[in-house]
């Protein structure tokens, strides 16, 4: 116990994905996904649809195109009808992850600040904000994926939070997530703890074959990691 109070004191900041992790997934995303890419007359598999789950959601649909000369016009169409589709779907409800505001309150609580990181852009992301009333007074910052120059696995989304909350080293840094480029982002940016959760994209199997400090059941959890159970 002393050891987990030690190492609390250390803890600045967690950076959590959303969709998945704090946000409830209910195969929204790679519904749309499908969706869209079929408008381009692009057929999709699972496997194909899972290795991307995390990435940048505009980069995403630029690899699941073929080459050809007018991929970047196709892949702006695919990704606009992604962004519609996708706002439809979530505007019929949209939900936390149970457990997810109990534990940013938690660590708030305690001094330790809680960003939020995603694959979505700006426009989507506030769209969850808004749904979930996670404007004010529920997280200290938000990194959008086309508000980097690189998505995961990639670190700038871990760098911007930690840019935007003024956190200092990422040894004071813990990382949350539900997909295997998650837990590389987490990786790369050499975050002091790097947690894999099992409520989203990816099964214990894929995640257990990725760097990682933790796997837990879901973000209801994480206090845990510091000898504290909610």
């Amino acid at each position: 116990m002393a050891s987990q109070q030690t190492e609390s004191a250390l803890l600045s900041l967690v950076v959590f994905d959303m969709a998945g992790t704090t946000v409830q997934d209910r195969g929204e995303v790679p519904a749309a996904f499908t969706a869209a890419l079929e408008q381009q007359g692009i057929r999709v598999t699972a496997e194909q649809l899972n290795a991307v789950r995390g990435a940048s959601k505009r980069q995403a649909v630029l690899d699941l195109l073929p080459d050809g000369p007018d991929r970047q016009a196709r892949a702006e169409k695919a990704y606009a009808e992604f962004k519609r589709d996708l706002a439809r779907r979530f505007s019929e409800q949209v939900r936390a992850v149970e457990g997810a505001e109990t534990t940013f309150a938690w660590l708030r609580e305690r001094g330790v600040r809680v960003a939020l990181n995603t694959g979505f852009d700006r426009e989507i992301t506030d769209l969850l904000l808004d749904a979930l009333r996670w404007r004010s007074g529920v997280v200290d910052a938000v990194a959008c994926g086309d508000e980097v120059r690189r998505g995961r696995p990639a670190p700038q989304l871990i760098f911007r939070c930690m840019e935007l909350t003024e956190t200092l080293s990422v040894h004071e840094v813990a990382v949350a997530g539900d997909t295997m480029l998650d837990l590389q982002a987490g990786y790369n940016a050499g975050a002091k703890w790097n947690i894999g959760v099992l409520s989203g994209a990816h099964s214990r199997g894929k995640l257990e074959s990725q760097p990682h400090t933790h796997l837990l059941g879901s973000v209801a959890e994480v206090p845990g990691i510091w000898g504290e159970e909610k």
